[in-house]
C-alpha cells in the first residue's frame, strides 16, 4: 500500500513524496525530522497504533495534518482516529484522485471523509458517543454568535470557505475569522472534530446529502 501511494503521489503535480514509516513510533519521529504537511497514517500497525501516532503527531506538531488510510470503516476505527485529531479517514479502496483531493483537503485544513464511512461516522455522532453535560455546563454549554452558527451548518452540509462566503454573502477571511471562533468556543483543533462535538452538544444535525 505505501508502495502504491508513493506511486500515485510521485506522478501527481504538486505533490511531494518525503518518506515512509513501518509503524507508529517511526511515523512520530519522522515526524520530528521531517515536518511533512500531511501524514498518510494506517490505523493497524506494529509497535504502536495509527490512532496513538495520529494523537502524538497532532499534539506535538499541530501544523500537521494527519489522513486515516485504512481498510476498515467501521465505528471501531473510525471514531478514535478522529478523536486522535485525524482530519480525514480514507478507506483504502479508494481512488486515486480521491486520495489526492483528500491530501489537499487536509492540507487546506478541511474535512476528508469518504463517503462510504460517512453513514458511520453519523451514527457515531448521533447514538455512541453523546456527550453527558454536567450540571456546571448548563443546559446550553455552547453559546455560538447566529453566524458562528451558521458557519457550523454550512461545514455540516460539506461547504468550503468560499463556499460558506458566497452564500452568506461575505469574505473568505470573515469565513475563516468565524470558523475560527468556533474552533475555540467547541475546543478542538479543526473541522471534522467541530463537527463531532457539535453534533454532540445537538448544536448541528449532520445529513447526509
Amino acid at each position: 500500500m505505501r508502495q502504491a501511494l508513493k506511486i500515485i503521489l510521485e506522478a501527481a503535480p504538486g505533490f511531494r513524496w518525503l518518506g515512509e514509516a513501518t509503524n507508529g513510533i517511526e511515523a512520530v519521529d519522522f515526524c520530528a525530522g521531517n515536518n511533512p504537511d500531511v501524514v498518510l497514517m494506517d490505523m493497524q500497525m506494529p509497535r504502536m497504533d495509527g490512532v496513538e501516532a495520529t494523537e502524538i503527531i497532532t499534539r506535538n506538531y499541530p501544523g500537521i495534518g494527519v489522513l486515516a488510510i485504512t481498510a476498515f470503516s467501521s465505528e471501531e476505527y473510525l471514531v478514535p482516529a478522529l478523536r486522535a485529531g485525524a482530519a480525514g479517514y480514507l478507506v483504502k479502496d479508494a481512488e486515486p484522485k480521491e486520495i489526492l483531493a483528500a491530501i489537499q483537503a487536509v492540507q487546506d485544513g478541511s474535512a476528508a471523509i469518504s463517503a462510504s464511512v460517512s453513514q458511520d461516522l453519523i451514527l457515531a455522532i448521533r447514538d455512541a458517543h453523546e456527550v453527558k453535560a454536567n450540571s456546571a455546563m448548563g443546559e446550553n454549554p455552547i453559546a455560538l454568535s447566529e453566524r458562528e452558527h451558521e458557519v457550523l451548518q454550512l461545514l455540516a452540509h460539506g461547504k468550503n470557505n468560499s463556499e460558506m462566503a458566497a452564500e452568506m454573502h461575505v469574505s473568505e477571511a470573515t469565513v475563516k475569522a468565524h470558523l475560527s471562533r468556533v474552533l475555540a468556543k467547541l475546543g478542538v483543533r479543526d473541522r471534522v472534530q467541530a463537527l463531532i462535538r457539535g453534533a454532540q452538544y445537538g448544536l448541528v444535525e449532520l445529513h447526509m446529502d
